[in-house]
């Protein structure tokens, strides 16, 4: 079957152009002449049918479809880089996956388990960018994303599958220092957590994201707590864990999340009573077959997870 393709030296120039919105840097980018720039675009444009830029006494400014489609090809020629540095880097052998994950989980539980990943799959090479919204996986070079969000919030993600990971419980922590001050102990007793009630009276370190957690958690525990509203508000569950193990509060926090920080003992427990959130963590992918690289990846993410 004949496929109707441009030629790729002619789409590498436009999109360079595309990008500048001129024809002069993009031909200084691609170490050509400008004339070459220009006949490659035009040859493009005769052979699509269709205006790309628009010529004018300045310069050249996109069409409408000329905006469309420069985003298109930016995309394509993005992932044909990708799979062709992969392809040389790898030889053939084994293969990459691209994932978008949320920046504190990616940080904190996936990569200090990639380890585990390389000794059993050495052929496979994680790539990783932040996201933290749903996306058009149509609009991107992403083979899969680590997302964290309610079951309403995957329903409404179109052309996905949706593989459950994690579920987010909660649990208060705060540095060892803050829990014996709190407790009135001596330091021998530092660790033991302390009842409900008693949180109720320090410093409570509030995440952006769920300003009503704190709230939450006290109702469950039939504590009244008029400040559980109160307190500095940080986005990210790594910022609450640094400043938490600082002694600038108690934060309300997935033990998954601070592994690392409950071994070094920079963080403790201090109420052994956790809350079920409403969000879990997923691998968000296509709604297809999974490739085999992706399928060996999700089918050990999910050994992990129920480890």
């Amino acid at each position: 079957m004949h496929r109707h393709l441009p030629s790729t030296q002619a789409l590498a120039c436009f999109e360079a152009a595309a990008r500048h919105e001129s024809y002069t840097r993009a031909a200084q980018e691609l170490s050509l002449t400008q004339s070459a720039v220009s006949r490659q675009i035009l040859a493009l444009e005769e052979w699509l049918g269709v205006q790309l830029f628009r010529r004018t006494r300045h310069g050249v400014v996109l069409t409408p479809a000329g905006a469309r489609y420069g985003h298109q090809v930016a995309r394509w020629l993005q992932g044909l880089e990708r799979d062709t540095l992969d392809v040389m880097a790898h030889q053939g052998r084994g293969g990459a996956l691209s994932l978008a994950a949320v920046p504190t989980f990616a940080t904190r539980w996936l990569i200090p388990r990639l380890p585990q990943l390389a000794a059993l799959h050495p052929d496979i090479v994680v790539h990783i960018e932040t996201r933290t919204r749903p996306f058009l996986f149509a609009d991107t070079t992403f083979d899969a994303a680590l997302y964290a969000g309610t079951p309403e919030q995957i329903a409404q993600w179109p052309g996905v599958q949706a593989q459950l990971l994690l579920h987010e419980d909660v649990v208060p922590v705060c540095s060892p220092r803050l829990l014996e001050s709190a407790a009135q102990r001596g330091p021998g007793r530092a660790h033991q957590p302390v009842p409900a009630q008693a949180l109720a009276r320090l410093p409570l370190l509030q995440q952006s994201t769920r300003p009503v957690a704190w709230q939450k958690w006290f109702a469950a525990a039939g504590v009244d707590a008029p400040r559980a509203l109160d307190g500095p508000r940080y986005e990210l569950f790594s910022m609450l864990a640094v400043a938490a193990s600082h002694g600038l509060g108690v934060a309300l926090m997935p033990p998954l999340l601070i592994e690392a920080e409950i071994a070094r003992g920079e963080l403790v427990v201090a109420c052994a009573q956790p809350l079920r959130g409403e969000r879990a963590y997923y691998l968000i992918s296509p709604a297809q077959a999974h490739p085999p690289v992706l399928a060996s990846f999700a089918a050990w993410l999910q050994d992990c997870a129920a480890t």
